[in-house]
């Protein structure tokens, strides 16, 4: 029977971990959690279990309960989330039996599991599909950490992950932006050159999975007879994403920090408000939102303070990395007004993004930040697309572009905030821009830089002669655009003290499981001087 041993003896450091709750109360929830949205925890001892107790006998654990890996997330200096959800049937509901079972975790320093720095169990719950997350804190910061399951007979794969830098440290960081994976528009070949990276951390700003029903001519076909509504229909989908070989090891490679989009859900909702109203009733669609918000957090590897409660999930948070960078994940779904359908109602001066208490929360942690860089994860693109050729506008209104008056007074923000750079995603295309303070005014100043990293593989191999047929003409429109591009693929940031050195990763196919990778284009930005240029 394979086991997890007890650390050895020479450094015996008592972890905080905890098990996930029953239910969308979080009771019982990972200890150590702070109030809601809190980002600076304080860590607590977890109790001695009561070993005089017999615990009662657990039923057999079916064979391939970790079929869906490891995974490792938001990463602190003293802690990082572990992650791993038991599912010996990926595609029936997981295939676990409907009781709870005890899970043995461990990490160490090293690789072998000779210096064990924590350890302890934690109850996989079926109310919560039997996922696991473990907040493990007193670790020692901007190191590398080896951490395993175990259940039963069975042992987990082993996973890697990293701290974050001290609090005031100012070194370098490297990190990898991912958005946009679409099972059926090909494989996700770019994770395998990302597993080669190194990176300290991914960061991954929507569309994990895509909502839309199985199709007879995709690359692979996905599960199921038409599109997830219920909680056994989202946690299906979601796993058989999570059996791709190449984000399986990506996962288990660095710690993610993750946030999700509309296709997580439903496209384009907003709020609590579907894309098709007329076919999704509210009571129908508030449903759907709960059972889609509770399979996104049993499936990532996310703190106690992302417990759905309901149709509601807390999302946004922030994460320091030394003094170096500050990371801003926000939500651009939960809180926003419905789209404009219309250039009016676009500059409506009504219409939010963020909702004002997000909005509050995120200026704050600009103007209090203590960070050379800050960078701001958005699901959505800040920076304009005029889609029509010569005189006029015409924007696409589910983005940045629909909420004018709230985008423009963020920019405005950016003029006195240090370094500030957005990364964003859901265009499937590698859109690279000057952020301007007036986008009608192409003189106005540059306060700040966007990468829009290309999917993963939505949209698969596409036509690129039809696409620079189609954008190149937008260009002389949208001057601040600094690169436009429409391979698959990802962004790789070197950041340090003096700029961000960008590479845009891309691959030759995600129509076959293996791909040649490269690098498409070198970009920075630098220390002091806002705005992105070719290196």
């Amino acid at each position: 029977m394979p086991t997890i041993p007890g650390p050895g003896t020479g450094r015996r450091r008592f972890l905080t971990a905890a098990a996930t709750a029953l239910g969308s109360t979080a009771l019982g929830q990972l200890a150590g959690a702070g109030p809601a949205g809190a980002v600076e925890e304080t860590a607590r001892t977890a109790p001695a279990p009561d070993r005089t107790a017999a615990a009662p006998a657990e039923p057999p654990v079916p064979d391939g309960a970790f079929s869906l890996g490891v995974a490792s997330g938001d990463p602190l200096p003293d802690g990082v989330v572990l992650w791993t959800r038991l599912a010996p049937d990926l595609l029936n509901g997981g295939g676990m039996p409907d009781t709870a079972f005890t899970v043995h975790w461990q990490i160490a320093e090293d690789a072998r599991f000779r210096r064990v720095v924590g350890w302890g169990t934690v109850l996989a719950e079926p109310a919560l599909g039997h996922s696991v997350h473990v907040d493990v804190r007193g670790l020692r910061p901007h190191r590398d950490h080896w951490y395993r399951f175990r259940v039963g007979r069975q042992l987990s794969p082993v996973g890697r992950t990293r701290t974050a830098p001290p609090a005031h440290a100012e070194g370098r960081l490297r990190l990898a932006l991912a958005s946009c994976q679409n099972w059926q528009h090909g494989w996700f070949t770019p994770y395998a050159d990302m597993a080669d990276q190194d990176v300290d951390a991914v960061l991954f700003v929507g569309d994990y999975i895509y909502e839309s029903a199985p199709s007879a001519t995709a690359v692979r076909r996905h599960e199921g007879a038409g599109e997830p509504y219920s909680l056994v229909q989202y946690r299906n989908r979601y796993a058989q994403y999570r059996s791709d070989p190449d984000l399986l090891r990506m996962h288990a490679e660095a710690p993610w920090i993750v946030t999700f989009d509309d296709h997580e859900v439903d496209n384009d909702f907003a709020g609590e408000i579907p894309q098709d109203p007329d076919r999704q009733p509210r009571d129908a669609f508030v449903a759907r939102l709960t059972a889609a918000y509770q399979a996104f957090y049993e499936h990532m590897p996310v703190r106690a303070t992302a417990v759905p409660s309901g149709p509601h999930i807390r999302a946004h948070r922030r994460l320091d990395f030394g003094r170096l960078a500050r990371l801003q994940v926000l939500d651009t779904r939960q809180y926003r007004s419905d789209q404009a359908t219309s250039q009016e109602g676009a500059r409506s001066p009504l219409l939010t993004m963020l909702g004002a208490e997000q909005k509050r929360w995120m200026l704050e942690g600009l103007r209090r930040s203590p960070a050379r860089w800050n960078l701001i994860g958005s699901q959505i693109m800040m920076a304009e697309t005029d889609l029509l050729v010569g005189e006029g506008k015409q924007w696409f209104y589910d983005a940045w572009d629909g909420y004018q008056v709230e985008r423009d007074e963020l920019l405005g923000e950016f003029a006195a905030v240090r370094n500030p750079v957005v990364l964003s995603g859901d265009r499937h295309l590698t859109m690279v821009s000057d952020l301007r303070r007036d986008f009608g005014d192409p003189s106005s100043q540059v306060v700040g830089a966007e990468f829009v990293g290309t999917s993963i593989s939505a949209n698969g191999d596409q036509d690129q002669e039809a696409f620079r047929a189609e954008w190149d003409p937008r260009r002389p429109d949208n001057p601040h655009w600094k690169l436009l591009d429409a391979h698959r693929g990802y962004h790789l940031f070197d950041i340090h003290r003096n700029g961000i050195d960008a590479q845009v990763r891309t691959v030759d196919t995600v129509r076959q499981p293996r791909a040649t990778a490269g690098t498409l284009a070198r970009l920075r930005v630098e220390n002091g001087r806002p705005g992105v240029e070719p290196a």
